[in-house]
């Protein structure tokens, strides 16, 4: 089920920097992240209560809004930000190969912070990404 998952969220965030470049050729990054923003807001919202899981919302530790924000601030504004821009501005494959490179900075944070454990194939793995990287930024 977990690869299930993470297949149908590859497949998404494939196939929406296509829709995201095409979006940007008439608009500044900052009001398209803006409108995608709350669309994406009501959209969950919509899911929360459908789903009758607001109620969760009461329950929630401060250190859960900590990190959540954090969160929020990194992925769903800095980084989504950062990544409208340089959607705007450059090569949808470069821009969607470099934005790949996000697994590298998890698990060497998530080995650092975490205690996780790397094996062997993914530390092949990060090293072939790094590397398809630095191959593809070389020939640009």
């Amino acid at each position: 089920m977990v690869f299930l998952y993470a297949f149908m969220g590859v497949l998404c965030l494939g196939i929406a920097p296509l829709f995201g470049k095409t979006a940007l050729d008439s608009v500044n990054p900052t009001t398209a992240f803006a409108i995608r923003t709350v669309i994406a807001a009501v959209l969950v919202l919509t899911w929360l209560i459908g789903t009758n899981t607001y109620h969760e919302l009461t329950h929630l530790s401060k250190s859960f809004w900590l990190f959540i924000t954090a969160e929020a601030v990194l992925a769903a504004v800095l980084g989504d930000l950062a990544y409208f821009y340089a959607l705007q501005k450059g090569n949808i494959n470069e821009v969607a190969l470099i934005m790949s490179c996000t697994p590298l900075i998890t698990v060497l944070l998530s080995y650092l912070l975490f205690d996780e454990g790397i094996s062997l194939s993914l530390l092949v793995g990060a090293i072939l990404i790094t590397a398809g990287l630095v191959i593809i930024n070389y020939n640009s």
